[in-house]
């Protein structure tokens, strides 16, 4: 045997692959492209992913290191999805090896061998009568629904049960009743079986949703991409459903991802009261063993449908036949640091490789996807009536520039909370900024307490009595006065959810309120326990951020408020206008799901503004058509193509001076807008600046960014910065 070469991508800020030597007493049995092998580096053993065997190099063999060992398990990258990270890393400019590090599993990335002990399920084996339950669900209730769970479908991970809202002493309390019973979960290939539907769970379509199946169903053998442009409450979700029918039919796998962790609890629980197939589920909420069980049984065969985040996009999936991307719009399907790619995107670009359909859903489609959609890329579809007797709900602005509010709602908002409580209803308020108040300062010498790191205020954290920067995370005491003047008279300024939770229970003291942001529902299982309880209306008013906007279904909510949206109105961001239409009709799309009438108010200081008054009189339709002519007399997106440097220091002239550099060149069919400071010049002791390059085509565009990443080596200040590029950026504060 004589020796081979193998050339390897490593997890290293470098892009390029790693040329080794494979040893003649590694080389049975054969060696294969996406195998993990153990390579030193740098004076450090890594784990590195094999793109190419070769018998000869170019390299003199004396300058060449030999492999220590190859990591002999089945868990191995596919050639299919090789090519593909490969696409993926060619399309954002990114290191190839920091690629492969994100799509593989933490427990695969080790040099420690990964445990794969059996995946464990729990299964019903004694019916209750009705008397039994009734009996239970006066002592333990949530036992009760954790029964009926399993009575709907007969088996459960563990990662199902928490992501659907129950505890691991509910499960226990079902255990020792002999109620359900712990076993392995079989390992066997997915293959569809007389009883693998639920059709009594089956909804009747409406025209508008029988038309779009008919076409989905139509070209499920073939690339073809799909925007359902549907408004809240329309029935998206029942085409995809009945969507996916004939492809697990044909023992095909899906894909759905989803926005955030959590839209995971609803959808997981409407795919399993419709399928009974295997479901897993991959986010960042479950467990590093509970994401290689996902990865594993996707790559086996065994999974018929994985539901899951942006990075889901990666899933080893043995045969798929269908993608679906929820809420496309949605700005969390792109990863904003790192490898900064967008899940959507990459989704599209899987299924062309693979030859399969894609079907995007949104009510309030990224003006990106719906000009594709308007120019025939797409196959365009939409649903403009709600499914079931429900009405859309009518929008009103509120103006409160002549009008006095307390604890920041107006008189009439208050009335019409009011009102609403009485008719028995529920009421929504949503404030995208959580915490108690943006800021703190002195009432005698206006000193503001502000983070060192980032130069902006703290947030003040009233429950905890801590002042939190959102920024880089740095927490502090809460003063007993003020530094600088020694004053006492320290006051929060502005308001978040945490203080407007305080306030609605001041005036509204014999109702229930709950509040959902991120810091009431950072446990685990929290979030999808105060949505049922929501949903059982245990709580008559909700106080949230963004997290309430999407996807929910809440029956008994017929009045939505939205606080502030003004600040998206003067931004200097030119997508700023898309994403609050987008949010404040996802918000407004809470309202009146069911039966009932749904109102919603936007309070505002500009109610005359040409946008909102676009989006109350016309809706999001006309308001996104009006943009993209704004967008293409400008060359912006989606008419141009731009791409983001961004580089950062400890002094603020040294970025400034290495994007200048770089923005220098002279770049066929590319423009430069910059160097500029970042819209958070300082963030956690770095200073930030940002180089936008922009071009009329997509190809110019990234041959230009290739000859810039290929310049900046000999860049004099590239060593005194950190920098990064971001392709088809959407958020200009990062």
């Amino acid at each position: 045997m004589q020796v081979q070469y193998i050339q390897v991508a490593i997890p290293v800020p470098m892009r390029q692959l790693f040329t080794y030597q494979v040893p003649t007493n590694l080389q049975s049995p054969e060696v294969n492209l996406g195998e993990r092998v153990i390579v030193p580096f740098g004076g450090r053993q890594v784990i590195g992913i094999i793109m190419a065997v070769q018998d000869t190099c170019d390299i003199p063999t004396a300058k060449l290191k030999n492999i220590l060992a190859r990591v002999n398990d089945p868990y191995k990258f596919t050639k299919q999805l090789l090519h593909f990270l490969r696409l993926c890393a060619d399309y954002y400019h990114h290191p190839i090896g920091d690629v492969f590090q994100q799509a593989l599993p933490v427990l695969l990335r080790n040099l420690k061998q990964p445990d794969v002990s059996p995946a464990l399920e729990w299964c019903l084996v004694n019916e209750l009568a009705q008397n039994e339950i009734d009996k239970l669900q006066k002592k333990a209730p949530k036992q009760v629904a954790l029964y009926q769970l399993f009575h709907s479908r007969k088996t459960h991970t563990w990662a199902e049960i928490r992501t659907l809202g129950f505890t691991k002493s509910q499960l226990s309390a079902l255990q020792n009743k002999n109620i359900i019973t712990e076993q392995v979960r079989p390992i066997k290939k997915f293959s569809w079986q007389t009883g693998s539907i639920n059709a009594d769970n089956r909804l009747k379509l409406s025209v508008e949703q029988a038309v779009i199946v008919a076409a989905l169903q139509g070209s499920i053998d073939q690339f073809s991409c799909h925007l359902i442009d549907g408004i809240t409450g329309s029935g998206k979700t029942e085409v995809y459903l009945q969507a996916m029918e004939p492809v697990l039919a044909n023992n095909k796998q899906v894909l759905i991802m989803v926005p955030e962790i959590g839209l995971t609890p609803q959808t997981l629980n409407r795919f399993e009261q419709r399928f009974n197939v295997a479901i897993y589920l991959h986010h960042s909420g479950l467990n590093n063993t509970e994401r290689l069980e996902t990865w594993l049984a996707a790559q086996r065969g065994c999974a018929a449908i994985v539901i899951g985040t942006r990075s889901a996009v990666f899933t080893p999936l043995h045969d798929l036949g269908l993608i679906i991307v929820d809420e496309e719009h949605d700005n969390s399907l792109k990863q904003q640091d790192s490898f900064r790619y967008h899940g959507r995107d990459m989704a599209i670009l899987r299924a062309r490789q693979l030859n399969i359909p894609i079907i995007l859903g949104s009510a309030t489609p990224s003006l990106v996807t719906l000009q594709n959609a308007l120019s025939g890329k797409y196959h365009y579809h939409q649903l403009l009536k709600r499914a079931g007797k429900s009405n859309t709900a009518k929008i009103e602005l509120v103006d409160v520039a002549q009008q006095p509010l307390e604890y920041g709602l107006s008189s009439n908002l208050k009335q019409a909370i009011k009102n609403t409580l009485t008719r028995g209803e529920q009421v929504l308020i949503f404030l995208n900024r959580r915490g108690y108040a943006p800021a703190i300062n002195c009432q005698e010498c206006h000193w503001i307490a502000g983070c060192q790191r980032c130069d902006k205020p703290y947030t003040l954290h009233q429950g905890k009595q801590l002042l939190i920067c959102h920024h880089c995370g740095s927490q502090k005491r809460v003063p007993p006065q003020c530094p600088g003047c020694g004053s006492v008279r320290i006051a929060p300024i502005g308001q978040g959810t945490e203080q407007l939770e305080q306030r609605i229970a001041d005036l509204f003291p014999d109702q229930s309120i709950v509040r959902i942001d991120r810091d009431s529902t950072r446990r685990k299982g929290e979030l999808a326990k105060l949505l049922q309880e929501v949903t059982e209306k245990k709580h008559q008013i909700l106080v949230g951020t963004q997290m309430l906007a999407k996807g929910h279904h809440f029956p008994d909510v017929t009045l939505v408020a939205i606080l502030d949206v003004d600040g998206a109105l003067f931004s200097f961001d030119f997508r700023a206008a898309e994403h609050m239409a987008q949010l404040l009709v996802q918000v407004s799309g809470r309202a009146g799901r069911e039966s009932k009438p749904g109102k919603v108010l936007v309070q505002t200081h500009y109610p005359e503004h040409p946008i909102l008054q676009d989006l109350v009189h016309n809706g999001y339709g006309h308001f996104a058509q009006q943009a993209l002519v704004e967008r293409k007399q400008a060359w912006l997106p989606p008419f141009g193509f731009q791409a983001l440097f961004r580089a950062d220091a400890n002094y603020p002239s040294y970025p400034e001076k290495f994007l200048h550099v770089i923005a220098q060149n002279n770049i066929d069919g590319c423009e430069f807008a910059g160097p500029i400071p970042a819209a958070m010049e300082k963030k956690a002791g770095k200073y930030r600046f940002h180089l936008i390059v922009q071009a009329k085509s997509r190809k110019s565009l990234h041959l230009g960014v290739q000859q810039l990443i290929q310049l900046i080596q000999q860049n004099e200040w590239q060593k005194k910065v950190r920098w990064s590029v971001d392709i088809d950026p959407i958020d200009m504060n990062w």
